[in-house]
């Protein structure tokens, strides 16, 4: 190569270097820039709320004299049960789920499997909610009856079911449908990036398949298995519309999560209030909304602080 070629294409790999690296910056300001607004707005929005903690409501639903910290609690309780529950039945499920794609059937089988997982992704929550609402609900209620008479003595199982069978139970499950898709196809891609050298490696010690999984698979997909629950937990936690179609309207702490306890989450009170509310009401929601946009902003740096912790961790071994 002559020295004007080579000094010509030194000049065009720097300028895509600096131009990606300008482009990658510019996106990261704007995610920045975009989540500052976010918060701005519902602090600005909720500030009548949060600055005057005697100022009292009378929302629909409520009891008269109802404070901020006395709606958002049973909401905020409400929210992270709810999640939790999901995320148990979930996480284990779609894992599964996902190691049976990747290292227990042939290729094209777990390509076509992928491929069905991913559309599952793709259904609006509102089909969720009327499918849930709908068929999975009335099917769900002699097994209640079932889980209330041989685990009662379990708080959570506690006390009669409700006939109706909607309950914080079944919205936890239609959650974790939802978020199934979204843990399984995240851990699917992971699992394939797993070195073949490990694998093989493993298989070559006399292991078998399920021993290779636990000793080359998991550890390497560990912080995407992290991160893919940390994504199906920030769908649970803001789901409106399936929430909504499930949950009769309430605001109340109960652990019994087969009862008609009128349980609520944050995003589903907000759905179902904001059209009607004006005022203090409106600032009120806003501020539920600014108390899970907080929520979700600690799990998220909860997550990718012990993703760190481990990477160093596995760095220092």
């Amino acid at each position: 190569m002559s020295g004007f070629a080579q000094q010509a294409t030194q000049k065009t790999g720097r300028f895509g270097n600096n131009f990606f690296r300008r482009t990658a910056t510019g996106a990261a300001w704007i995610i920045f820039a975009t989540l500052a607004a976010v918060a701005a707005f519902l602090i600005i929005q909720a500030w009548p709320v949060l600055t005057n903690f005697s100022l009292t409501f009378d929302a629909k639903g409520y009891p008269n004299g109802a404070s901020l910290f006395q709606i958002a609690g049973p909401l905020i309780f409400g929210t992270v049960l709810a999640a939790t529950i999901a995320m148990i039945i979930a996480v284990p499920i779609s894992i599964g789920i996902a190691l049976f794609i990747s290292h227990y059937v042939p290729r094209k089988v777990g390509s076509l499997l992928g491929y069905l997982v991913d559309l599952l992704a793709a259904i609006p929550s509102v089909v969720f909610g009327l499918w849930g609402g709908k068929w999975l609900i009335p099917k769900l209620v002699p097994v209640y009856d079932v889980i209330s008479q041989y685990l009662g003595w379990i708080p959570l199982f506690a006390g009669p079911p409700s006939p109706n069978g909607r309950v914080l139970l079944s919205a936890s499950l239609i959650l974790a449908i939802m978020i199934l898709p979204i843990i399984t196809a995240i851990s699917r891609e992971v699992f394939l990036q797993t070195p073949r050298l490990h694998e093989e490696a493993a298989l070559a010690l006399g292991t078998t398949r399920w021993e290779m999984i636990r000793m080359a698979v998991l550890p390497f997909g560990r912080s995407g298995i992290i991160s893919a629950s940390m994504l199906g937990l920030g769908r649970a936690l803001g789901e409106t519309m399936a929430v909504v179609m499930v949950l009769s309207a309430g605001n109340t702490y109960s652990w019994h999560i087969l009862q008609d306890a009128k349980h609520s989450t944050i995003a589903a009170n907000i759905a179902s209030q904001f059209g009607e509310a004006f005022g203090n009401e409106r600032s009120l929601l806003i501020a539920t909304g600014l108390i899970l946009f907080v929520i979700t902003m600690v799990v998220n740096f909860g997550a990718r602080a012990l993703i760190a912790r481990r990477a160093e961790f596995s760095g220092a071994n």
